[in-house]
Protein backbone atom coordinates (compact mmCIF):
# COMPACT_ATOMS: atom_id res chain seq x y z
CA UNK A 1 0.00 0.00 0.00
CA UNK A 2 2.78 2.41 0.94
CA UNK A 3 4.70 1.77 -2.28
CA UNK A 4 1.61 1.98 -4.49
CA UNK A 5 0.16 5.13 -2.98
CA UNK A 6 3.61 6.69 -2.63
CA UNK A 7 3.97 6.35 -6.38
CA UNK A 8 0.52 7.71 -7.24
CA UNK A 9 0.40 10.69 -4.88
CA UNK A 10 3.03 12.93 -6.54
CA UNK A 11 0.96 12.85 -9.73
CA UNK A 12 -2.17 13.80 -7.78
CA UNK A 13 -0.26 16.69 -6.23
CA UNK A 14 1.06 17.81 -9.63
CA UNK A 15 -2.53 17.93 -10.92
CA UNK A 16 -3.66 19.89 -7.87
CA UNK A 17 -0.84 22.42 -7.95
CA UNK A 18 -1.09 22.84 -11.70
CA UNK A 19 -4.87 23.27 -11.63
CA UNK A 20 -5.34 20.76 -14.42
CA UNK A 21 -5.59 16.98 -14.76
CA UNK A 22 -2.40 16.32 -16.66
CA UNK A 23 -2.15 12.85 -15.17
CA UNK A 24 -4.84 10.18 -14.93
CA UNK A 25 -4.52 6.70 -13.51
CA UNK A 26 -6.49 3.54 -12.95
CA UNK A 27 -5.75 0.84 -10.40
CA UNK A 28 -6.33 -2.56 -11.93
CA UNK A 29 -6.19 -6.17 -10.79
CA UNK A 30 -6.87 -9.27 -12.82
CA UNK A 31 -10.33 -9.87 -11.36
CA UNK A 32 -11.13 -6.40 -10.05
CA UNK A 33 -12.73 -5.65 -6.69
CA UNK A 34 -10.99 -5.18 -3.35
CA UNK A 35 -7.29 -6.04 -3.45
CA UNK A 36 -5.69 -6.80 -0.06
CA UNK A 37 -2.39 -5.12 0.71
CA UNK A 38 0.36 -6.63 2.88
CA UNK A 39 -0.70 -4.42 5.81
CA UNK A 40 -4.23 -5.86 5.78
CA UNK A 41 -5.97 -2.87 4.18
CA UNK A 42 -7.80 -3.17 0.86
CA UNK A 43 -7.61 -1.14 -2.31
CA UNK A 44 -10.49 -0.96 -4.78
CA UNK A 45 -9.55 -2.07 -8.30
CA UNK A 46 -11.18 -2.45 -11.67
CA UNK A 47 -10.87 -5.73 -13.62
CA UNK A 48 -8.12 -6.13 -16.20
CA UNK A 49 -10.67 -7.05 -18.87
CA UNK A 50 -12.18 -3.56 -18.57
CA UNK A 51 -8.98 -1.77 -19.62
CA UNK A 52 -7.43 -4.17 -22.12
CA UNK A 53 -8.55 -2.09 -25.08
CA UNK A 54 -7.17 1.13 -23.61
CA UNK A 55 -3.78 2.64 -24.36
CA UNK A 56 -1.42 3.85 -21.64
CA UNK A 57 1.76 5.87 -21.41
CA UNK A 58 3.05 4.06 -18.31
CA UNK A 59 1.99 0.71 -16.84
CA UNK A 60 3.30 -0.07 -13.36
CA UNK A 61 3.10 -3.53 -11.77
CA UNK A 62 2.95 -3.39 -7.98
CA UNK A 63 3.16 -6.57 -5.92
CA UNK A 64 4.36 -7.68 -2.53
CA UNK A 65 4.52 -11.16 -1.03
CA UNK A 66 4.56 -14.15 -3.38
CA UNK A 67 4.60 -12.29 -6.72
CA UNK A 68 4.61 -15.65 -8.52
CA UNK A 69 0.96 -16.13 -7.53
CA UNK A 70 0.02 -13.16 -9.71
CA UNK A 71 1.57 -14.49 -12.92
CA UNK A 72 -1.13 -15.41 -15.39
CA UNK A 73 -1.64 -15.62 -19.13
CA UNK A 74 -4.18 -12.73 -19.21
CA UNK A 75 -1.84 -10.45 -17.27
CA UNK A 76 1.22 -11.32 -19.36
CA UNK A 77 -0.77 -10.87 -22.57
CA UNK A 78 -2.01 -7.45 -21.45
CA UNK A 79 1.53 -6.36 -20.52
CA UNK A 80 2.86 -7.48 -23.89
CA UNK A 81 0.05 -5.62 -25.65
CA UNK A 82 0.87 -2.39 -23.83
CA UNK A 83 4.57 -2.92 -24.55
CA UNK A 84 3.76 -3.38 -28.24
CA UNK A 85 1.89 -0.08 -28.18
CA UNK A 86 5.00 1.68 -26.90
CA UNK A 87 4.04 2.08 -23.25
CA UNK A 88 6.75 2.30 -20.62
CA UNK A 89 6.48 -0.74 -18.36
CA UNK A 90 7.55 -0.46 -14.74
CA UNK A 91 7.50 -2.27 -11.44
CA UNK A 92 7.33 -1.50 -7.73
CA UNK A 93 8.82 -3.75 -5.04
CA UNK A 94 8.56 -7.33 -6.34
CA UNK A 95 6.69 -6.31 -9.49
CA UNK A 96 9.89 -6.86 -11.47
CA UNK A 97 9.47 -10.61 -10.88
CA UNK A 98 6.23 -10.48 -12.87
CA UNK A 99 7.77 -8.47 -15.73
CA UNK A 100 10.73 -10.85 -15.78
CA UNK A 101 8.53 -13.94 -15.81
CA UNK A 102 6.62 -12.41 -18.73
CA UNK A 103 9.91 -12.02 -20.61
CA UNK A 104 9.70 -8.22 -20.61
CA UNK A 105 13.00 -7.44 -18.91
CA UNK A 106 15.39 -9.23 -21.24
CA UNK A 107 18.71 -7.38 -21.59
CA UNK A 108 17.45 -4.70 -19.20
CA UNK A 109 18.57 -3.49 -15.79
CA UNK A 110 16.08 -3.76 -12.93
CA UNK A 111 15.78 -3.50 -9.18
CA UNK A 112 13.65 -5.02 -6.43
CA UNK A 113 13.55 -4.56 -2.66
CA UNK A 114 16.89 -5.66 -1.21
CA UNK A 115 15.17 -8.54 0.62
CA UNK A 116 14.44 -10.11 -2.78
CA UNK A 117 17.62 -9.28 -4.74
CA UNK A 118 19.30 -12.66 -4.20
CA UNK A 119 16.18 -14.56 -5.18
CA UNK A 120 15.74 -12.45 -8.32
CA UNK A 121 19.36 -13.00 -9.30
CA UNK A 122 19.04 -16.77 -8.93
CA UNK A 123 15.79 -16.91 -10.89
CA UNK A 124 16.71 -14.50 -13.68
CA UNK A 125 20.50 -14.55 -14.12
CA UNK A 126 20.27 -12.93 -17.57
CA UNK A 127 18.76 -9.73 -16.18
CA UNK A 128 21.17 -7.18 -14.74
CA UNK A 129 20.16 -6.70 -11.14
CA UNK A 130 20.88 -3.38 -9.42
CA UNK A 131 20.82 -2.37 -5.76
CA UNK A 132 19.76 1.16 -6.69
CA UNK A 133 16.50 2.55 -5.31
CA UNK A 134 15.10 2.81 -8.82
CA UNK A 135 16.20 2.19 -12.39
CA UNK A 136 15.32 3.92 -15.64
CA UNK A 137 16.42 1.74 -18.54
CA UNK A 138 14.69 3.07 -21.61
CA UNK A 139 11.06 2.01 -21.60
CA UNK A 140 11.58 -0.35 -18.65
CA UNK A 141 11.66 1.20 -15.21
CA UNK A 142 11.62 -0.31 -11.72
CA UNK A 143 11.72 0.72 -8.08
CA UNK A 144 12.58 -1.03 -4.81
CA UNK A 145 9.32 0.16 -3.24
CA UNK A 146 8.65 1.72 0.15
CA UNK A 147 9.31 5.45 0.36
CA UNK A 148 11.56 5.19 -2.72
CA UNK A 149 8.33 5.06 -4.75
CA UNK A 150 7.88 8.77 -4.00
CA UNK A 151 11.36 9.56 -5.32
CA UNK A 152 10.64 7.34 -8.32
CA UNK A 153 7.47 9.26 -9.17
CA UNK A 154 9.07 12.65 -8.55
CA UNK A 155 11.89 11.80 -10.96
CA UNK A 156 9.28 10.85 -13.57
CA UNK A 157 7.57 14.19 -12.91
CA UNK A 158 10.89 15.97 -13.29
CA UNK A 159 11.35 14.40 -16.71
CA UNK A 160 7.79 15.27 -17.76
CA UNK A 161 7.33 18.75 -16.30
CA UNK A 162 10.78 19.97 -15.27
CA UNK A 163 12.51 20.67 -11.98
CA UNK A 164 10.17 23.45 -10.84
CA UNK A 165 6.97 21.43 -10.76
CA UNK A 166 8.68 18.31 -9.44
CA UNK A 167 10.17 20.34 -6.60
CA UNK A 168 6.81 21.94 -5.89
CA UNK A 169 5.21 18.50 -5.61
CA UNK A 170 8.00 17.30 -3.31
CA UNK A 171 7.57 20.37 -1.10
CA UNK A 172 3.82 19.86 -0.90
CA UNK A 173 4.37 16.26 0.22
CA UNK A 174 7.01 17.35 2.78
CA UNK A 175 9.51 15.19 0.92
CA UNK A 176 12.59 17.22 1.88
CA UNK A 177 14.99 15.92 -0.76
CA UNK A 178 14.46 13.96 -3.95
CA UNK A 179 16.92 11.13 -4.23
CA UNK A 180 18.34 11.03 -7.77
CA UNK A 181 18.83 8.06 -10.06
CA UNK A 182 21.84 6.06 -8.90
CA UNK A 183 20.95 6.30 -5.19
CA UNK A 184 21.56 2.97 -3.50
CA UNK A 185 19.04 1.15 -1.32
CA UNK A 186 21.52 0.79 1.51
CA UNK A 187 23.95 3.68 1.37
CA UNK A 188 27.49 2.94 2.51
CA UNK A 189 27.54 5.27 5.57
CA UNK A 190 24.37 3.60 6.88
CA UNK A 191 25.29 -0.04 6.36
CA UNK A 192 25.72 -2.33 8.05
CA UNK A 193 26.61 -0.70 11.37
CA UNK A 194 26.23 3.01 10.70
CA UNK A 195 29.09 5.21 11.81
CA UNK A 196 29.80 3.30 15.03
CA UNK A 197 31.97 0.47 13.71
CA UNK A 198 35.60 0.95 12.67
CA UNK A 199 36.38 0.87 8.96
CA UNK A 200 38.28 -2.41 9.37
CA UNK A 201 35.11 -4.15 10.61
CA UNK A 202 33.14 -2.83 7.66
CA UNK A 203 35.85 -4.05 5.28
CA UNK A 204 35.64 -7.52 6.80
CA UNK A 205 31.85 -7.52 6.46
CA UNK A 206 32.06 -6.37 2.84
CA UNK A 207 34.38 -9.29 2.06
CA UNK A 208 31.95 -11.69 3.70
CA UNK A 209 28.98 -10.27 1.79
CA UNK A 210 30.83 -10.66 -1.51
CA UNK A 211 31.61 -14.31 -0.79
CA UNK A 212 28.38 -15.89 0.41
CA UNK A 213 28.18 -18.79 -2.04
CA UNK A 214 31.82 -19.76 -1.58
CA UNK A 215 32.78 -18.65 1.93
CA UNK A 216 36.38 -17.74 2.58
CA UNK A 217 38.08 -18.73 5.84
CA UNK A 218 38.15 -16.06 8.54
CA UNK A 219 41.95 -16.36 8.54
CA UNK A 220 41.92 -15.29 4.87
CA UNK A 221 39.62 -12.36 5.70
CA UNK A 222 42.14 -11.26 8.31
CA UNK A 223 45.03 -11.54 5.85
CA UNK A 224 43.18 -9.58 3.17
CA UNK A 225 42.40 -6.66 5.48
CA UNK A 226 45.68 -6.78 7.39
CA UNK A 227 44.59 -7.63 10.91
CA UNK A 228 45.17 -10.50 13.31
CA UNK A 229 42.47 -13.08 13.94
CA UNK A 230 42.48 -12.21 17.62
CA UNK A 231 42.04 -8.50 16.96
CA UNK A 232 39.19 -9.09 14.50
CA UNK A 233 37.44 -11.29 17.06
CA UNK A 234 37.76 -8.55 19.66
CA UNK A 235 36.39 -5.86 17.32
CA UNK A 236 33.45 -8.01 16.24
CA UNK A 237 32.54 -8.85 19.82
CA UNK A 238 32.65 -5.14 20.68
CA UNK A 239 30.72 -3.74 17.71
CA UNK A 240 28.75 -6.64 16.23
CA UNK A 241 28.15 -8.58 19.46
CA UNK A 242 29.11 -11.90 17.88
CA UNK A 243 32.22 -13.57 16.48
CA UNK A 244 33.21 -13.05 12.83
CA UNK A 245 32.49 -16.73 12.09
CA UNK A 246 29.00 -16.55 13.58
CA UNK A 247 28.22 -13.27 11.80
CA UNK A 248 29.39 -14.78 8.51
CA UNK A 249 27.22 -17.86 9.04
CA UNK A 250 24.19 -15.71 9.91
CA UNK A 251 24.34 -13.53 6.80
CA UNK A 252 24.64 -16.67 4.67
CA UNK A 253 21.54 -18.02 6.41
CA UNK A 254 19.74 -14.72 5.84
CA UNK A 255 20.46 -15.13 2.14
CA UNK A 256 19.21 -18.70 2.35
CA UNK A 257 15.96 -17.55 3.91
CA UNK A 258 15.26 -15.28 0.99
CA UNK A 259 15.81 -18.15 -1.43
CA UNK A 260 13.70 -20.53 0.68
CA UNK A 261 10.70 -18.21 0.98
CA UNK A 262 10.88 -16.41 -2.37
CA UNK A 263 11.86 -19.11 -4.87
CA UNK A 264 11.09 -22.73 -5.70
CA UNK A 265 14.78 -23.72 -5.69
CA UNK A 266 15.47 -27.19 -4.33
CA UNK A 267 16.76 -27.10 -0.75
CA UNK A 268 20.03 -28.68 -1.86
CA UNK A 269 20.52 -25.80 -4.32
CA UNK A 270 19.68 -23.25 -1.63
CA UNK A 271 22.26 -24.83 0.66
CA UNK A 272 24.98 -24.63 -2.00
CA UNK A 273 24.01 -21.05 -2.98
CA UNK A 274 24.39 -20.06 0.67
CA UNK A 275 27.78 -21.67 1.16
CA UNK A 276 26.79 -24.94 2.88
CA UNK A 277 28.38 -28.09 1.50
CA UNK A 278 26.13 -30.34 3.58
CA UNK A 279 22.33 -30.10 3.41
CA UNK A 280 22.11 -31.67 6.87
CA UNK A 281 24.40 -28.97 8.29
CA UNK A 282 22.40 -26.33 6.43
CA UNK A 283 19.04 -27.52 7.80
CA UNK A 284 20.41 -27.72 11.35
CA UNK A 285 21.94 -24.22 11.16
CA UNK A 286 18.72 -22.84 9.60
CA UNK A 287 16.57 -24.24 12.39
CA UNK A 288 18.99 -22.92 15.00
CA UNK A 289 18.84 -19.38 13.55
CA UNK A 290 15.17 -19.10 12.65
CA UNK A 291 13.49 -21.61 14.94
CA UNK A 292 11.94 -23.76 12.21
CA UNK A 293 13.24 -25.97 9.39
CA UNK A 294 13.55 -24.54 5.86
CA UNK A 295 10.79 -26.71 4.36
CA UNK A 296 8.29 -25.45 6.90
CA UNK A 297 9.52 -21.88 6.45
CA UNK A 298 8.93 -22.19 2.71
CA UNK A 299 5.22 -22.66 3.43
CA UNK A 300 4.84 -20.13 6.24
CA UNK A 301 7.16 -17.58 4.68
CA UNK A 302 4.84 -17.15 1.69
CA UNK A 303 1.93 -16.15 3.88
CA UNK A 304 1.34 -12.35 3.84
CA UNK A 305 3.20 -10.60 6.62
CA UNK A 306 0.30 -9.76 8.91
CA UNK A 307 -0.79 -13.39 9.00
CA UNK A 308 2.54 -15.03 9.78
CA UNK A 309 4.84 -15.26 12.74
CA UNK A 310 8.12 -14.29 11.06
CA UNK A 311 10.30 -12.64 12.30
CA UNK A 312 9.06 -13.94 15.64
CA UNK A 313 10.43 -17.34 14.66
CA UNK A 314 13.94 -15.92 14.99
CA UNK A 315 15.40 -17.23 18.21
CA UNK A 316 16.18 -14.73 20.90
CA UNK A 317 19.88 -14.26 21.54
Amino acid sequence: MSATMGFVDPFRVANYLGGTSRFRWQIVSERGGPCPASNGTELGTIPLSQVQGQSADIVIVSSSWAPETHNSTPLHAALWRWAGQGATLGALDTGAFILAQAGLLKEKRATVHYEHIDAFGEMYPDIEMSEDLFIFDGNRISCAGGSASVDFALNILRGALGDGQANAAARYLFHPSVRPAGSQQNAGPMEPLGNTAPRIVKRAITLMEKNLETPIPIADVCNLIGISHRQLNRLFRTYVKKTPALYYRDIRLDRARGLVTQTDMAMAQVAVASGFASQVHFSRAYRDRFGLPPRRDRVEGRVPFEFRAWPLHRKAK
